[in-house]
């Protein structure tokens, strides 16, 4: 093959999958953009059968991983919780195993899998049963409109998984400091002024800001990049099945961006 030719066939390459790169993350920006416009609007979902909707998937993206999530989350932290304390304790560094508890397991690891938790368990599969009922729609005819899309399955859905990622670890935050406490000091309350004023110099209002909104960002990820993905069409213009990897892969790289940018702010 002429190298000349070769070269062009790979610069073309490059730029279809650069071009493809490009309208597929301006898609979930726009689509968050509509999404977050829509849900700062209540009037557009608190009255009538939008309401029903949101609130039926408000119970749906929550309840059912509520039990099962904490559990889970319970067993990692007091899992972690005896490792740090125990390595502490034989390193003679008894006095930072909380405020590495703290920015550990409080600051860094739950929010990170309360988000990735829903995006397997609902937002993910949600997302799939969208796409499968866009294709349905476009088979028989009936395709629905972007404003109708909008406001009847994508700002529900997503206004359920922000709420359900919140909603998760803060319940895991709260069981994962009171498991710190019975762990460090024991059934006693004598303990409790060190515990908190420690706790509290871990949560200074830099910090606290810091991780509400790592928290928050995490659960608009969340929201939207899988979405997104349903509602995009591929190259025929049809809603054909996607691949559950390459949807969880650019979900997991928002997230990845995310978290490297809330350590530049709390550690640099």
């Amino acid at each position: 093959m002429n190298p000349v030719s070769a070269s062009q066939t790979l610069m073309t390459r490059w730029g279809h999958r650069a071009r493809l790169w490009w309208i597929t993350w301006w898609q979930v920006v726009m689509l968050g953009a509509q999404i977050l416009v829509m849900a700062l609007t209540p009037s557009s979902y608190a009255t009538g059968p939008r309401r029903e909707t949101v609130l039926l998937h408000l119970v749906q993206a929550t309840a059912p991983l509520l039990t099962g999530f904490l559990v889970l989350s319970a067993l990692i932290s007091l899992v972690l919780i005896r490792i740090v304390v125990a390595t502490a304790y034989s390193y003679g560094l008894s006095q930072y195993a909380l405020d590495v508890l703290v920015r550990t397991l409080v600051l860094e690891l739950i929010p990170l899998y309360a988000a990735m938790f829903v995006a397997a368990r609902y937002a993910m599969p949600g997302a799939q049963r969208v796409r499968e009922q866009l294709s349905v729609h476009q088979r028989a005819g009936h395709a629905l409109g972007q404003g109708v899309l909008l406001t009847t399955e994508l700002l529900p859905r997503a206004l359920a998984s922000v709420f359900s990622v919140l909603m998760l670890a803060a319940l895991s935050c709260v069981i994962a400091l009171v498991l710190t406490y019975f762990t460090v000091y024991g059934f006693s309350h004598w303990g409790l002024p060190g515990y908190t004023r420690s706790v509290g110099q871990v949560f200074t209002p830099a910090v606290t800001l810091i991780f509400t909104l790592k928290t928050l960002f995490f659960s608009l990820a969340v929201a939207v990049v899988p979405l997104a993905g349903s509602a995009q069409q591929d190259a025929q213009g049809l809603y054909g099945q996607r691949s559950d990897i390459s949807e969880f892969a650019r979900l997991f790289s928002v997230v990845l961006l995310i978290e490297v940018v809330s350590l530049v702010g709390n550690y640099y």
